[in-house]
């Protein structure tokens, strides 16, 4: 496994922290990724992805969906139906999982649907009007005028 030493990343920024941590964190659980449930995260639009979970075994009541902090949580407790059967081989797993989605800022969970075995969360990233480029007009011709407050030493 490799280290990577970020502190100097540290020294000479100011708010790359959290990329900093993500990466630390991408890194530190490299192996240790759980492979249940299998799913799939695909980019919809411009600005709009997709997260699809196989969930077969799963009803709607069986799974949650939960956003907190930048995190996407989705969890499933054991389904029920099969604790009175007898199987010869029993292949669809319906264990209770756990499964955690960082998401980047400004990225909001806009709706989710289950259908025909498969969970579907959908995301859109909603880039606020403050962070938009914006055109500035340039003035032709004119000189702009700024007001000058005059200032007094304080001392």
């Amino acid at each position: 496994m490799r280290s990577f030493d970020f502190a100097p990343l540290y020294r000479s920024s100011v708010g790359f922290d959290q990329l900093a941590s993500m990466m630390d964190r991408v890194l530190s659980s490299e192996g240790g990724q759980p492979s249940y449930p299998p799913y799939n995260i695909e980019k919809t639009a411009e600005d709009a992805y997709r997260i699809s979970i196989a969930v077969a075994g799963f009803s709607a009541d069986d799974l949650n969906i939960e956003v907190k902090e930048n995190a996407l949580l989705v969890t499933a407790r054991a389904s029920e139906d099969g604790k009175d059967r007898t199987y010869l081989h029993r292949g669809i797993a319906t264990r209770a999982f756990e499964r955690r989605f960082h998401l980047a800022d400004h990225v909001r969970v806009t709706g989710a649907s289950h259908v025909d075995g498969m969970l579907h969360i959908e995301l859109e990233r909603e880039i606020p009007e403050a962070l938009k480029p914006r055109r500035i007009e340039i003035a032709a011709g004119k000189r702009i005028e700024k007001d000058v407050v005059d200032a007094k030493p304080v001392n």
